[in-house]
C-alpha cells in the first residue's frame, strides 16, 4: 500500500505534457500496428495468401492494396528460377549440382536451371499451400525432387561418351520431358562390346523406355509438377563433370576420335588429289585427242577437197573427152557428107596434086635428052615423045587409082 501511493503521488507530481506525450506514443504504436495488420500490398508478380485467424485463406493475384486483418500473409514469385548448380553466383552458395549415373557405370554432376511458374487458379495455389507452405519448401520438397528423379532415370539410357558428344542433346530432352510428364518406365537389355579404351570384351546393360503398340511412351506416374499445375520452361545444362577416370578416358577417346578424324580427312586429300590428277590426265588425254581430231578433221577435209578437185577434174576430162569425140564425130561426119556428096573429089583433086608433084620432082631430077645423040636427027624427038607418053601414063594410072575421072562431061556438068 505504500508503494502504490507513492507511485500514484510521483504520478500527480508529473507535468500533464509529458502525460500527453506518453499517450501519443503508445497511441501512434497502436496505430502502426493496426496499419501494418490491416492492409497489406501485393506486387503484380507476386501471388499473395493471407490466412485470417479464423483459418479463412484469402489468396491474392492482382497487384494492390489488399485487406490484412491480422492474417498471416504467404507471399510467392509468380516466376521462379530453380538452379541446380555447383557455382556459387548461381542460386545458392552452396554445390547444387543433381548426379548421374549412365549405363557404362560412369558418374557425373549435372549443372543447369530452368523456370518454374506457379499455377493462377485458386484451387491449386490452395492445395500448394497446404501441401508445402512456403515456396522454398515447393522448391526444395517438389521441384528438386523431380528434377533428380528425371536426371536419375535419363543417365543410363546412354554411355557417358555419348552424353559427351553424339546424345547430349538427347540428355537434355529426356530430363526435361520426365520433369513435365513424368519419368519413363524402362527395361534392361543385356548388350556385349568392347571397351573402347582396352578393347577387352564386356557386358553393358542398356536401358530402353518402354512403349505401347502404338509406339506411344509409357511411364511409371504422371508428374507431381502436372497434377499442382506447375510448368517448366528453358532448361538449360550448362556443365557436366565426369569423374576425373571418366574425363581422362573421354578426353583419350577425343584425341584418338580427332586422330582417326585427321587420318580419314588426310585419306579423302589424298583421295581427292588421285582424283583431280586423273581427271587432269583425263581433261590432257581429252585434249591431246581432241587436238589429234582437229589435225584429222583437217586432214581429212584437204583429203576430201582434194578428192573433190580430182573428181572435178574427173568430171572435167570427161567432159572434154566427150566434146572431143562429139567434134570428131561431128567432122567425120561432116567430111563423110562431103564425100558422099561429091564423091571425095576435092581430096582426090588433093591427092592427085600430090602425086603428080612427087614423081614430077623425082623425074624433074632425070635427063630426058641424052647428052649424046648417036644416029639420025629425029631420034631426039623420039626421045621426048616417050617421056610424053609414061607421063600420061602415070597420071592414067593416078587417076584411075583415085577413081578420078578427069574428063570433061559434055553440056559442062
Amino acid at each position: 500500500m505504500a508503494y502504490q501511493s507513492q507511485q500514484q503521488s510521483m504520478t500527480e507530481g508529473l507535468p500533464k505534457r509529458v502525460l500527453h506525450l506518453i499517450y501519443g506514443v503508445v497511441l501512434t504504436l497502436i496505430l502502426i500496428v493496426l496499419v501494418f495488420n490491416v492492409w497489406e500490398m501485393n506486387d503484380a508478380d507476386t501471388i499473395m495468401i493471407i490466412q485470417y485467424p479464423n483459418g479463412h485463406l484469402n489468396i491474392c493475384k492482382d497487384a494492390g492494396i489488399q485487406q490484412q486483418w491480422f492474417g498471416k500473409v504467404t507471399k510467392w514469385n509468380k516466376r521462379s528460377q530453380f538452379w541446380f548448380s555447383k557455382d556459387k553466383d548461381q542460386g545458392k552458395t552452396e554445390d547444387q549440382s543433381i548426379k548421374i549415373r549412365f549405363n557404362d557405370g560412369a558418374h557425373a554432376q549435372i549443372s543447369g536451371s530452368f523456370a518454374y511458374y506457379l499455377p493462377l487458379n485458386d484451387s491449386l495455389i490452395t492445395l500448394l499451400y497446404t501441401t508445402y507452405g512456403t515456396q522454398e519448401a515447393i522448391e526444395q520438397q517438389l521441384v528438386r525432387t523431380i528434377a533428380e528423379k528425371s536426371v536419375y532415370f535419363a543417365g543410363p539410357l546412354m554411355s557417358s561418351k555419348e552424353s559427351y558428344s553424339e546424345t547430349r542433346n538427347d540428355l537434355i530432352g529426356y530430363i526435361d520431358d520426365q520433369i513435365v510428364n513424368g519419368v519413363y518406365k524402362t527395361f534392361t537389355e543385356q548388350k556385349s562390346d568392347k571397351d573402347p579404351m582396352t578393347g577387352a570384351p564386356r557386358t553393358v546393360g542398356i536401358v530402353k523406355i518402354v512403349k505401347d503398340n502404338n509406339n506411344n511412351i509409357i511411364r511409371q506416374d504422371v508428374s507431381p509438377l502436372s497434377r499442382f499445375g506447375i510448368k517448366i520452361d528453358n532448361l538449360s545444362l550448362n556443365s557436366v563433370d565426369y569423374d576425373k577416370q571418366v574425363e581422362d578416358q573421354i578426353q583419350a577417346q577425343q584425341q584418338a576420335l580427332q586422330q582417326v578424324q585427321l587420318a580419314i580427312a588426310k585419306a579423302k586429300e589424298a583421295e581427292q588429289a588421285a582424283i583431280t590428277a586423273a581427271k587432269n590426265g583425263e581433261a590432257e588425254a581429252a585434249k591431246s585427242k581432241w587436238e589429234q581430231e582437229v589435225i584429222k578433221a583437217k586432214v581429212v577435209t584437204e583429203a576430201q577437197q582434194k578428192l573433190e578437185v580430182a573428181r572435178l577434174d574427173v568430171a572435167t576430162a570427161e567432159q572434154y573427152k566427150l566434146k572431143k569425140i562429139k567434134e570428131a564425130e561431128g567432122d567425120a561426119e561432116y567430111k563423110r557428107k562431103i564425100i558422099v556428096a561429091d564423091g571425095a573429089l576435092s581430096q582426090k583433086l588433093d591427092a592427085y596434086v600430090e602425086v603428080q608433084k612427087a614423081w614430077a620432082a623425082e623425074i624433074g631430077k632425070q635427063r630426058w635428052v641424052p647428052d649424046i645423040v648417036m644416029g639420025g636427027g629425029n631420034e631426039g624427038k623420039s626421045n621426048l615423045s616417050n617421056a610424053q607418053q609414061l607421063i600420061e601414063m602415070l597420071s592414067v594410072k593416078t587417076a584411075k587409082d583415085l577413081a578420078l575421072d578427069l574428063s570433061v562431061p559434055k553440056g559442062g556438068k
